[in-house]
């Protein structure tokens, strides 16, 4: 498995695991749930973007590694 794959599969564990805590956040109803849903979802997101810019410098200085 090449780098691109492992980073590409990180990235999507993490939109999935990002997407469901949304989820949690709309489905409940008790209030601190909901705001600690809402606050792992905004966490995720920013180690998304973070992992996304990794795979962007990864691509540009092996571009084997594209996807």
């Amino acid at each position: 498995m090449t780098v691109g794959t492992q980073m590409q599969q990180a990235i999507a564990g993490i939109q999935s695991a990002a997407a469901t805590m949304k989820t949690f956040a709309l489905q409940t109803e008790d209030k601190q749930a909901k705001q600690q849903f809402q606050q792992i979802a905004q966490t995720l997101e920013s180690t998304l973007q973070t992992l996304q810019q990794r795979q962007q410098y990864i691509e540009q200085q092996e571009p084997q590694y594209k996807q």
